[in-house]
């Protein structure tokens, strides 16, 4: 028996990384799996069947079950084929991780339009278009369901280099929680991922060019929490979003000092007032 023994999941973006590792550890706990993936390199360009497919033939040869697709995850028409594709195999999606994403990094001077926009495309907007898709499934069929997505360090915390993904990032990260408060009335638990690990999306970051950090990097070491959040052990939690990689899992936070207020003229402060309250530490978070 496993843990996701009758559960059909969707993951995006699986032919590689961290996506196949999440596949993998899915369908080990039972669960019938759409292997998604374009196929194409870690910017973005072109498009094969390849990466799936070898996926697909790692479950199906250890006993379980999944089927291929190769849609791109930017638009309504590809989501809705993912979608379709699920059901056509398994009647219906019980869960969706949306993992796919690209990279186009470069120092804000020097990002061009098509960089931001094609990052912005694949990762928030494809985001937006499998989940509404899965969303909507889940809600009329009225079993409820769990939504996975895949943010960053880079949108929540920040990293030289990369505006465009960060802004993506970040907004997937925004979307989420607002679904976890709209889908509560429906059963849908939605979560919020900042893994950690390396892959061809993360080789060149100066994180990993020590090679005690490549070691300990291993992309299967995010896809436990993953298989956890989809299945029942976690259906009392929704909204969280967790770091997660070489072996540390934590919950992330937005959080906001107690700060100080004005009663005093109608609480309208001076730039002065603020500057004397900004040196005394009492609008600033303590480090």
């Amino acid at each position: 028996m496993g843990l996701l023994d009758g559960k059909v999941v969707i993951v995006t973006g699986s032919g590689g990384g961290i996506g196949r590792q999440h596949a993998l550890a899915l369908a080990k706990e039972g669960a019938a799996v759409v292997v998604n993936d374009l196929g194409g390199a870690r910017d973005g360009k072109g498009e094969g069947h390849a990466m799936a497919d070898a996926v697909v033939g790692e479950i199906v040869a250890a006993g379980g079950e999944a089927v291929a697709n190769y849609d791109s995850v930017a638009t309504v028409e590809g989501a809705q084929n993912i979608l379709k594709t699920a059901l056509d195999a398994f009647d219906k999606v019980d869960v969706v991780v949306n993992n796919a994403g690209i990279l186009r990094d470069k120092s804000f001077a020097n990002m061009t339009e098509e960089m931001w926009d094609i990052v912005v495309a694949v990762h928030l907007r494809g985001t937006f278009c499998v989940t509404h898709a899965v969303y909507n499934h889940m809600k009329q069929r009225g079993g409820g369901g769990v939504i996975i997505n895949t943010s960053s360090t880079s949108g929540l915390n920040g990293n030289f280099g990369q505006t465009n993904y960060g802004a993506a990032k970040a907004g997937i990260a925004g979307m989420t929680r607002c679904l976890a408060i709209e889908g509560r009335k429906y059963g849908i638990r939605t979560f919020i991922l900042a893994p950690v690990a390396l892959t061809r999306l993360t080789e060149d970051l100066a994180l990993f060019q020590d090679e005690k950090v490549k070691a300990a990097m291993d992309p299967k070491l995010v896809s436990p929490l993953v298989v956890y959040l989809a299945s029942d052990l976690a259906k009392e939690f929704s909204g969280q979003t967790f770091f997660v990689g070489q072996g540390r899992i934590a919950e992330m936070r937005v959080v906001t000092h107690t700060g100080v207020t004005k009663t005093e003229n109608g609480g309208l402060w001076t730039p002065a007032e603020i500057a004397e309250k900004m040196t005394a530490g009492e609008i600033l978070l303590p480090d």
